[in-house]
Parts: C-alpha cells; sequence; structure tokens
C-alpha cells in the first residue's frame, strides 16, 4: 500500500507540472502553425486519467484540434489532412527539439501534402533544428533538399537479375542537376539549373 500511495504522489505531481506547461506548448504550436500557413490552427491538449500506471505517470494526453475557424475541436487523427499533419508533427518535433538532448533526429518524408513557400519554411525549421543536432530528411521536395549540408541520393538499379538499392553522396555538380530534376523532372532547362542554384544559395 505505501509503494501505491508513493506511485500515486509522483502521478500527481506529474500531472500538476503537466497541466502547467500545456498552455505554453499550444502556443508554441500555434504560433510555428501560423508561420507554416494555418493561421487559424486551434489545439487543445487533454490530460485523460488512465485507470493503470504508466510508465511515466497516469495521464493519455489527447489532441483536440481544428484548422478552421467556427469548426468544433476533433481528435487530431479525425481533424487534420496529410499535409497538415506534417506540418503539425514538425511544429512539435521542433519544440521537443528545444527540450531533449537528441544527438540526432531524422524525418521520413514529413513534408508529405506541402509545396511552395510552406516547404521553404518547413525546411527552415529543420535547418534551425540542425544547428544542436544531426538532422536527415527524406524529401521528394528541392525547397527542404537544398537547405541540407549535404545531399544523398537514394535510387535503384537493375543489376543482373536483381533490383538493388543504392546511395551516393552528391558532388555540388551533381546536387544541382538532381536539384534541377527534383523541379522540373528529367529535362533539364536552363531556367531549372538557374532556380536549382538559387535554392541552394
Amino acid at each position: 500500500k505505501s509503494l501505491v500511495k508513493q506511485l500515486d504522489t509522483q502521478a500527481k505531481a506529474l500531472h500538476k507540472q503537466r497541466q502547467q506547461v500545456l498552455p505554453d506548448l499550444v502556443q508554441q504550436l500555434e504560433t510555428i502553425l501560423t508561420d507554416l500557413g494555418m493561421p487559424n490552427a486551434r489545439f487543445k491538449l487533454v490530460l485523460n486519467p488512465s485507470d493503470s500506471y504508466l510508465y511515466n505517470g497516469k495521464d493519455q494526453l489527447e489532441f483536440l484540434f481544428t484548422a478552421n475557424k467556427g469548426s468544433q475541436l476533433l481528435s487530431l487523427k479525425k481533424a487534420a489532412s496529410g499535409g497538415e499533419l506534417s506540418r503539425i508533427m514538425l511544429a512539435i518535433k521542433s519544440i521537443l527539439s528545444n527540450y531533449q538532448q537528441l544527438p540526432t533526429i531524422m524525418f521520413d518524408e514529413i513534408d508529405t501534402g506541402v509545396s511552395g513557400e510552406i516547404a521553404h519554411k518547413m525546411g527552415r525549421i529543420m535547418e534551425q533544428m540542425s544547428v544542436t543536432m544531426q538532422v536527415f530528411s527524406i524529401t521528394h521536395l528541392p525547397q527542404i533538399a537544398a537547405k541540407g549540408q549535404s545531399h544523398f541520393k537514394v535510387y535503384k538499379e537493375d543489376i543482373d537479375e536483381t533490383t538493388v538499392t543504392a546511395l551516393k553522396k552528391l558532388t555540388n555538380d551533381e546536387r544541382v542537376l538532381e536539384i534541377a530534376q527534383m523541379l522540373g523532372g528529367k529535362k533539364v532547362s536552363d531556367s531549372a539549373i538557374a532556380h536549382a542554384k538559387q535554392l541552394l544559395n
């Protein structure tokens, strides 16, 4: 019984601390998402009590979300589209990276469903994160690929009767060509090359 009492005391202390920081987390999320083209995004983070002990207390965190004014807050998985989820996940990861001493973080197509200026802004967030940790990003977007310090191309080729996946670190010239192809396809125009150089600079 004394152990249960100790667990409950610690769980209550954790719950109180979480309640205190949730408003700040919501504010940070909404600020980042405004910059990522979602000015009407609203969050509510709810701590639901668990009947059993979890590894970190007795709280289950629920994300309620809406992207539109006047819309009802719903569970994140019901309310957010693919592109919205990508931006929300990046916002959450960028905030958490300020508090966790992570050596490396990997984003696997976190930019799904976005393009244009929003892709630029997502790339800038990843670039800022790379100041304090190593960031890998698997992407099809030239705006994000151009932000990296190094650029690796992943491709498949047939050797005899087997298809193999290969990885190649690109030189500066190869990188310009690759980003130009990401912009305009295999037939690379002079304008695509110029645009690629502009992105890299």
